[in-house]
């Protein structure tokens, strides 16, 4: 570890816990104001995985606002279709956030470029780019929406009194000496001189002179005019590299090492740390050095991470990790966006600063996005299924992705069935259902270990005594911690699962890393989906090889890391065009009957 430099501050000790994400809260609903172009309303085009609440968070209006703008908005909107947006109300008390005071927002049309959109608002161009650090020409499209900076605060050329100077010619009267002269234009001998040489000859009556004259004049500041074509070239001008020798990390998280008896969270954390420390080793033999800088922020509250934050030293990190809820990563992402500092929150998927803050990453995927892809992929896998959806009755329905994955099937006109589980009749339920002539795919729509033990052992009794029928199971992330009582079905039943997460012991990386941990630390990893230890690793394998190649500004070149994950991939997508990046990876792993082995797929948007 000879390139790691640690500062630590809290005795990390060894406890079990379990981490839950904070649930974000609607907004309260905001009053519609008129915007002061004169536009009250704009459109915004929606995007897969976008919920009104994340829309309405985005531009900061209340979700009735949209409900009200939008009916039928409320049972279920679609990728593709337009909302109507009501120009956020414009902030006027000084309390106020920055946010509510200085943008409005603008929807691309045809034939609009930012030329004509610096002319409309009569804003600079170079400032609209500021305000959407994403914007590009990649970027800048038909029905994508842009935020406009307040003219009045930002673009329109101020106006001030200044001094000018300026000459007239004056013919010198009978008996005028420079004496006099001097008093009746205010000027000195010798400015008189420096523009009439002749007088050092003598005044003398008749004679033309140039004389400097002072006048207050109001003038406005100079506005470069740059031409059409130079403005609209501005989105395509290449981003420099923002290179580093030495990498500086600060790793924040509630280690709560003074609170003796806090059981409940600490070792997770503990253990994401040693991983990401393995991460910094294995990078050693690529060059890279790295500087760690590690800070317990308390189990609650914002006190001790004030403190931290008040350190002269974190202003000069390159990199911040951590947090959990949304009381610690606000202040946080707040301090990374104003020191211009990347920040990844690794752990809730439940946050609202990725929206408007342009610095965060968010790594943890949110379900809506990951219930949007996982429907895709199953749609690509079973459009030509017999596909059949279970109700056991059991707790924790995945309601909201199977609303999802029905709406895809039935958008693209692929037919599934619907059966209601009795235990008594379920086999023969079930196998009325099938058909010879296809595959058929069994969906439950709980993920509950309670209801896949229902299900699989009747499927499986089908299957053998009806080996005419081809049959899949479909499942949930959670499946991966059944394994040790349904893995042998799993393979039988041929079974797939969706998940943002997924590591194969049996894999040659996952067993290197395994026994590296355990050599390093001399004990296992917590028995806990996903573990933290890897976790530690893949963010710190990816976000440090990506600032050492790309430098801190890698963003630019996200689509060139190829990073081949042990349990976490990352697929970070922009959340807009001022936002930060959400990461959209998922999983499709198959326990293959046909050899028995784990496949993991890797679906990217």
């Amino acid at each position: 570890m000879n390139n790691i430099t640690i500062y630590i501050l809290a005795v990390l000790l060894s406890f079990a816990g379990v981490i839950l994400p904070l649930h974000s809260q609607e907004r309260e609903t905001k009053n519609v104001t008129t915007n002061p172009q004169g536009d009250d309303i704009f459109l915004h085009t929606i995007e897969a995985g976008q919920t009104v609440y994340a829309i309405a968070t985005m531009y900061g209006v209340g979700v009735e606002d949209i409900y009200r703008l939008n009916p039928g908005s409320r049972e279920v909107i679609k990728t593709g279709q337009k909302l109507r947006i009501p120009q956020k109300e414009v902030a006027t008390t000084v309390t106020a956030p920055k946010e509510e005071m200085d943008y409005s927002f603008h929807t691309i049309q045809a034939k609009e470029t930012l030329y004509s959109l610096s002319k409309r608002y009569q804003v600079s161009a170079e400032k609209i780019i500021e305000a959407n650090p994403g914007l590009s020409v990649a970027t800048f499209q038909i029905g994508k929406t842009i935020r406009i900076p307040s003219a009045t605060a930002t673009s329109i050329p101020k106006t001030e009194i200044q001094t000018v100077v300026k000459e007239i010619e004056y013919k010198i009267e009978r008996r005028e000496t420079m004496y006099r002269l001097t008093r009746k234009f205010n000027v000195t001998p010798e400015e008189l001189l420096e523009k009439n040489p002749q007088l050092k000859n003598g005044v003398k009556a008749g004679m033309i002179i140039k004389i400097p004259v002072r006048t207050d004049e109001a003038v406005s500041e100079k506005v470069s005019e740059l031409k059409e074509r130079d403005v609209n070239a501005l989105l395509a001008t290449p981003v420099q590299m923002n290179k580093v020798d030495r990498i500086k990390v600060a790793l924040l998280l509630p280690f709560m090492a003074d609170q003796i008896g806090q059981t409940s969270t600490t070792s997770r954390f503990t253990e994401y740390y040693e991983g990401l420390l393995l991460a910094i080793d294995s990078l050693k033999s690529a060059g890279v050095s790295v500087d760690l800088m590690v800070r317990d922020v308390g189990a609650t509250g914002t006190q001790r991470l004030n403190q931290v934050l008040n350190e002269p030293a974190l202003k000069n990190v390159h990199l911040i990790i951590g947090a959990l809820e949304s009381e610690q990563i606000k202040p946080i992402a707040d301090f990374a966006q104003q020191h211009s500092i990347r920040y990844v929150i690794p752990f809730t998927s439940k946050n609202d600063d990725v929206l408007s803050n342009y610095y965060v990453y968010q790594v943890n995927t949110p379900h809506s996005y990951l219930y949007v892809n996982a429907s895709k992929a199953a749609y690509d896998m079973f459009c030509n299924y017999n596909i059949i959806f279970v109700d056991t009755y059991d707790k924790d329905d995945k309601a909201e992705f199977i609303k999802t994955f029905k709406l895809e099937l039935t958008q693209k006109k692929v037919v599934f069935r619907d059966l209601v589980y009795h235990p008594e009749s379920f086999s023969n339920d079930v196998l009325a259902l099938m058909v010879p002539n296809k595959k058929n795919v069994i969906i439950p729509i709980s993920g509950s270990l309670a209801a896949l033990n229902k299900i699989r052992s009747p499927l499986r009794t089908v299957v053998e005594a009806n080996p005419q029928f081809a049959v899949n199971m479909f499942g949930y992330p959670e499946w991966q911690t059944f394994t040790r009582e349904s893995l042998d079905d799993f393979f039988f039943l041929d079974t797939y699962i969706y998940s943002h997460f997924y590591a194969d012991n049996m894999a040659n990386n996952v067993s290197r890393f395994n026994l590296k941990y355990k050599t390093w630390f001399s004990k296992e990893m917590l028995n806990t989906f996903p573990k933290y230890g890897i976790l530690g690793f893949d963010t710190g394998m990816f976000f440090l090889e990506a600032i050492h190649q790309y430098g801190t500004n890698f963003e630019h070149h996200l689509d060139k890391m190829k990073y081949k994950s042990i349990q976490t991939g990352f697929d970070f997508q922009r959340v807009n065009n001022w936002g930060g990046f959400i990461n959209t990876n998922i999983f499709i792993v198959h326990y293959n009957k046909q050899d028995y082995n784990v496949i993991r797929h890797e679906i990217k948007k």
